[in-house]
């Protein structure tokens, strides 16, 4: 059996100052170093085989604290962020101003949305399954770590439970929050766990937008 760990990465300005992030690569702030900390003592128990990463370096530092010079960490492109064009590092009041048709839809039914360069949802599940798929064959048993983002891994995980769209609201993930799912070839994916986030003193929740 393989475990995988699915951690979203500790705060970064874009989280607490309301901003699109996408793949703008904002670094941890310093509440998301202590979230990073606080997560890497609630698993030091944890022997992760590996740890794999989105490139970006508020994903990349989290991992980094995480593994704590005990385990490796590994890039993956796969499970780097969405691309939002435009709307990267803008305000979500700017952009709900600026394109309210657009602005409806994010909130709304995500999985609809779509302008020039953007990624949609749906590529994005594509793809990250594609990367957590390759993770599981190269691994096979042990515990892996994985560390992302909300726009990847909520589809993803919509991909490993086959929930069709809408979905992307349907599920909650922070910053520094970790998932927990088990992996055999009997039986694909289940999730024993989803956001915990007990260990987090404070935290932006990112309800809507």
């Amino acid at each position: 059996m393989l475990r995988l760990y699915f951690i979203r990465h500790g705060e970064c300005a874009g989280n607490r100052n309301d901003i699109f992030r996408g793949r703008h690569d904002f670094p941890l702030n310093e509440n998301g170093i202590r979230q990073a900390e606080a997560l890497r003592d609630e698993l030091a128990l944890i022997r992760f085989k590996r740890i794999y990463t989105s490139p970006l370096l508020r994903s990349s530092q989290t991992a980094e604290i995480v593994a704590a010079d005990r385990h490796s960490v590994e890039v993956c492109e796969g499970l780097n962020n969405i691309t939002l064009a435009e709307w990267e590092n803008t305000a979500k009041s700017v952009i709900q101003k600026r394109h309210p048709d657009l602005w409806s839809l994010w909130i709304g039914e995500p999985e609809k949305l779509h302008f020039p360069g953007m990624e949609t949802l749906e590529q994005v599940r594509n793809r990250a399954l594609a990367a957590l798929l390759d993770i599981v064959e190269i691994e096979k048993s042990g515990v892996v770590g994985i560390v992302s983002h909300r726009a990847v891994l909520k589809p993803l995980f919509a991909a490993m439970l086959d929930i069709p769209a809408p979905y992307f609201w349907k599920l909650h993930v922070d910053n520094a929050s970790y998932s927990i799912a088990e992996h055999t070839p009997e039986r694909g994916f289940t999730f024993t766990l989803i956001n915990q986030n007990k260990h987090l003193d404070e935290f932006v929740r990112e309800d809507l937008g």
